[in-house]
C-alpha cells in the first residue's frame, strides 16, 4: 500500500511540474472570470513580468542558484510549485513577499489592491492546465 500511496505521489509530481504551458480559455471550471484574467494581465506585466516574464514562464534556469546562494524567481505558469500552494499562500506572498521564505522577492501589499493581488492570480493561473488547475483546486478545498 505504501508503494502504492508513493506511485501516486510521484506521478502528481511530475505531472503538476510537466512543461506544459497550454493557457486555458475554459474559465467556467476555475474560481476566476476572463475579465479577471484580463485585467490581471496588466496587473502582471506591470508589477511581476519583470522576475516572472510576461507569461509567467521566468527564467530557464530558475533551479539554479544565484552566486549569493538564493534562487531566480520561478516560473508561475504551471511547471513549477507554485500549483502546490493554497489561495491564501499564493496572496500572502504577493503581499508580503518571498523574503520569509528565504527568496528575495519584495511584498506588493503597499502597491496593489486585494483585487489587483487576484487578478494578477487568475492570470498566471490560467497557463495552469486543467490537470495543474484541477489538482490544485482539490488541495485548495475548491473541488
Amino acid at each position: 500500500m505504501k508503494i502504492l500511496l508513493f506511485g501516486i505521489a510521484v506521478i502528481a509530481l511530475l505531472t503538476g511540474c510537466s512543461n506544459s504551458t497550454k493557457a486555458s480559455s475554459n474559465v467556467k471550471d476555475r474560481w476566476y472570470t476572463k475579465a479577471q484574467v484580463k485585467a490581471g494581465e496588466q496587473v502582471f506585466k506591470n508589477n511581476c513580468a519583470a522576475c516572472h516574464g510576461t507569461k509567467a514562464q521566468s527564467t530557464p534556469n530558475w533551479r539554479t542558484k544565484l552566486a549569493d546562494g538564493s534562487y531566480p524567481p520561478p516560473p508561475l505558469n504551471g511547471t513549477a510549485h507554485a500549483w502546490h500552494h493554497p489561495m491564501k499562500a499564493l496572496e500572502y506572498t504577493v503581499k508580503n513577499g518571498g523574503k520569509a521564505f528565504g527568496g528575495k522577492m519584495p511584498g506588493f501589499g503597499n502597491v496593489l489592491s486585494q483585487q489587483q493581488t487576484k487578478e494578477a492570480i487568475a492570470y498566471f493561473q490560467h497557463f495552469w492546465n486543467d490537470d495543474i488547475y484541477n489538482d490544485w483546486a482539490k488541495r485548495s478545498g475548491l473541488k
